[in-house]
């Protein structure tokens, strides 16, 4: 089957971010048009994407499960990946960058919660290797509400090699890791590049990229874990609050 992506919020935002992605949409036959949907026509319109309206019950997500569509399926094109190197060469005028880096998360509903958190905390790059990690599927894609299209996303082929370069070229590693004692309260996260590190649901960040991190931080809580994708939200909101506030 081909490449599609489903959701009010995730066509319109592939539409107003990354039209030429789309190669045609298509909307449920007998539906009645709300807000969003009109905006997805009017969009279709403006950007001479083809659009039509037909039978959507046949589509399943990747796991061949019903899913709700909202009324609406977009063909799209795969979501392009940034070069590494290209965006370490990036000149951003001398202001210090931030980025989140991904070592096994293998859940789309967390993938794409991360994505949208990083979209709208505006980060600069999410990192995934190209192993023991989801790839952007369909639900990423839902979840994150098309925020795909505003965050690039690198795959490297070594998280460990990637991590060993960002330090040469003077960013910091912050590793989330439940087994330390520092508080991620208490890190400046202000003038200095910096690398988020979020390990895999289960088995949290590998002892490799542990070794590597410049510092390691943990939420305190009176629970055994949170959601990775709620604990990422949490700290990233945190470096915005000292970032932009203090």
């Amino acid at each position: 089957m081909e490449n599609y992506i489903y959701g009010k919020n995730a066509v319109v935002e592939t539409l107003l971010n990354s039209p030429e992605r789309i190669n045609k949409v298509i909307i449920q036959k007998g539906i009645g048009l709300d807000n969003r949907l009109k905006k997805i026509v009017n969009l279709c319109k403006d950007c001479s994407v083809v659009y039509n309206f037909g039978d959507l019950k046949g589509f399943l997500n990747e796991n061949g499960e019903k899913v709700n569509l909202q009324g609406v399926v977009a063909y799209v094109s795969p979501v392009p990946y940034k070069d590494f190197q290209e965006f370490l060469d990036e000149n951003k005028s001398g202001e210090y960058r931030k980025i989140i880096v991904l070592d096994g998360i293998s859940d789309p509903h967390n993938f794409g919660a991360i994505i949208r958190t990083a979209a709208a905390g505006g980060y600069d790059a999410i990192i995934i290797g190209q192993r023991r990690c989801c790839p952007i599927n369909a639900t990423v894609e839902k979840i994150s509400s098309g925020a795909v299209n505003k965050v690039p996303i690198i795959k490297v082929n070594s998280l460990n090699s990637a991590i060993q370069k960002l330090k040469e070229n003077d960013w910091w590693i912050i590793a989330l890791d439940v087994h330390t004692e520092d508080n991620y309260l208490n890190i400046d996260y202000k003038n200095m590049n910096f690398a988020l590190v979020f390990g895999s649901e289960g088995d949290g960040i590998t002892k490799t990229i542990l070794n590597l991190s410049d510092y390691k931080v943990k939420l305190p809580t009176q629970f055994e874990s949170l959601n990775v994708s709620c604990c990422c939200a949490v700290i990233v909101y945190e470096t915005l609050r000292q970032i932009n506030y203090t």
